[in-house]
């Protein structure tokens, strides 16, 4: 073999190597990506089945149930547009409260119902999550525009 060919031969060898790391890299990232979605969003439909994302808004008032065990809770989740209803098996964080903006990370079942596998609360009375935010200011204007 000439040492043109080995010289081909090493480059065609480290192009796939690094095309097999490449593939194994994009395979973890997909993997681990999660996506946020508003409540009205997974109402019309646009949010995967089976597949975890996080869903983010408002804890409805009136709606969180404490189960006697104290580890499951049952709240809701709304952007003022429509409302998605959360199971949670866990302890919540201590600002977790009803009128205050969360996250909740988690998969949806075909019965509507979301469980949260974590549950994210806001950190301080001026704090929302951008993504929660945003989703409320899109609730909000599609009602204005509905009562016009």
């Amino acid at each position: 073999m000439k040492a043109r060919h080995k010289k081909l031969m090493l480059i065609g060898i480290a192009l796939a190597g690094i095309g097999i790391i490449a593939a194994l890299v994009l395979n973890a990232f997909q993997s681990n990506l999660v996506f946020f979605f508003s409540p009205t969003q997974v109402a019309q439909g646009e949010a995967p089945t089976g597949r975890a994302f996080r869903i983010g808004g408002l804890v409805e008032a009136g709606s969180v149930k404490r189960q006697p065990d104290g580890i499951n809770v049952k709240f809701v989740v709304t952007d003022t547009a429509k409302s998605i209803p959360v199971v949670y098996q866990g302890i919540l964080p201590d600002l977790f409260k009803e009128g205050k903006g969360v996250v909740a990370e988690g998969k949806l079942g075909s019965d509507g119902l979301f469980t949260a596998s974590q549950v994210l609360a806001k950190h301080d009375e001026n704090y929302m999550p951008p993504e929660a935010a945003h989703a409320l200011e899109q609730a909000q204007k599609a009602q204005e525009t509905i009562v016009k």
